[in-house]
């Protein structure tokens, strides 16, 4: 069965910005996330991120960290990850779990 959003999304869950205790999806790091639909079942999957701040020296790391993750789910062949700046990242894109964490309100 394909990987869907959510799946993809749920593994993710797992990556953190080393500078930040809270998970790069809550963190609204993600923007798109696409498959490309392959033989004999298996999938690409690329993933559009962004990051805190443009010059986050951890870009590589987390990059690295997204690439291997979505490549330990079933099915997945290659993961490609693009590190956007469109639309910046602002706090507004944090989950209610990461305010809470954050202790922001």
């Amino acid at each position: 069965m394909p990987l869907a959003q959510d799946d993809v999304l749920n593994a993710l869950k797992q990556c953190y910005d080393p500078e930040i205790p809270v998970n790069i999806v809550d963190l609204g790091l993600i923007y798109n996330i696409s498959f490309a639909e392959l033989p004999e079942g298996q999938q690409d999957v690329t993933v559009d991120m962004t990051l805190t701040a443009q010059g986050c020296p951890e870009h590589v790391n987390i990059s690295a960290q997204v690439k291997s993750r979505v490549e330990q789910l079933p099915g997945v062949r290659n993961a490609n990850v693009n590190v956007v700046w469109e639309p910046p990242w602002t706090p507004e894109r944090l989950s209610p779990e990461a305010r809470k964490q954050l202790g922001i309100e």
